[in-house]
Parts: structure tokens; C-alpha cells; sequence
């Protein structure tokens, strides 16, 4: 009897949870619906993953909002997006933090719901639309979609998941 009631015992047991997949700093990521693969910046200190985008537009069809806009990447043809917008994100502007007396300013993002691919993971995460054609990666992955793909970063590793292949 005793050996059934530690079996039972071990089978209540909660499901120890799967290791994390381990990535570097900077990874290659395929955006199916669009049709690219972009370099991205894997930063933990981030909440939201954001796209760099320009010409943004929002309108409504059908009664929902939505967004139209152009990739702002080095290579990008002149295409024009249209994506159902998911949610406006308010973001503080970091610049203005230093400045006691005011309150940081806010932007006002447009965010979508985009699939990813990383490796041979496929994931859909919050991508908010920004222009940051001054950055050198135009694809930055917060730790919200981080945990989406159940993702550690190693910052001394870069390109670890190879070529998307989803």
C-alpha cells in the first residue's frame, strides 16, 4: 500500500517547468506576414517587441481601427502594410526622465498583433510601430514576447537560432 500512496504522492507533484531556450543578443527573425526577415535586438530591459515602421497612417474599416504603414529598414522596398490595429501602447520617453520637475512624455504607438518566427519557433506577439531607422536593428523583442517564446538571452552570444525556418 505504501508504494501506491508514493506513487500518487508523485504524481500530484506539479509538472517541473520546461528549461528556457537560450538566445543571443541579437537574432534573425522571419515576419511571415510581411515577407521579411529582419535583424533583431533580443533586450530584456524592454517590455514590448517594436517594429520599425514609417509613413504611419491609422484609419478605420469596417469599424475597427487600423494601421498603414512602410517598413523604415535599410533594404525595404516602398510596400504598403495594412494590419488590424490590437491596442494604442503609451510609452515614456526615456530622454525625459533625467528632468525631476515634469512628468516623462508619453508617445502614442499603434501596436498589432504579429506573427514571429525565431528558429523554428513561430509565436504571435505585440509589435508596436515605431521609426527606428536610426537604430542599428530595426526589430527590438521585449520581455513580453521574450516569455512567449519561453526565451533566456545570453548577451555574450549573438545569432545563436540560425535561419528562421518556420
Amino acid at each position: 500500500m505504501k508504494p501506491l500512496l508514493a506513487l500518487l504522492s508523485l504524481l500530484a507533484l506539479p509538472v517541473m517547468a520546461a528549461e528556457p531556450t537560450i538566445y543571443g543578443r541579437y537574432e534573425n527573425i522571419k515576419l511571415p506576414e510581411i515577407g521579411e526577415t529582419l535583424k533583431a535586438k533580443m533586450d530584456t530591459g524592454a517590455y514590448t517587441a517594436s517594429l520599425s515602421a514609417k509613413d504611419i497612417e491609422l484609419f478605420t474599416r469596417d469599424g475597427n481601427e487600423w494601421v498603414r504603414f512602410r517598413l523604415a529598414t535599410e533594404d525595404a522596398s516602398n510596400k504598403v502594410y495594412e494590419h488590424e490595429v490590437s491596442r494604442i501602447s503609451k510609452i515614456k520617453n526615456r530622454a525625459d526622465e533625467d528632468e525631476e520637475e515634469e512628468a516623462p512624455a508619453l508617445s502614442h504607438r499603434p501596436v498589432i498583433d504579429l506573427e514571429l518566427c525565431l528558429g523554428d519557433v513561430k509565436r504571435t506577439v505585440e509589435v508596436n510601430l515605431v521609426d527606428r531607422s536610426n537604430f542599428r536593428y530595426p526589430l527590438l523583442v521585449g520581455s513580453k514576447a521574450l516569455k512567449k517564446f519561453k526565451a533566456a538571452v545570453n548577451p555574450a552570444k549573438k545569432f545563436t537560432a540560425g535561419t528562421p525556418s518556420c
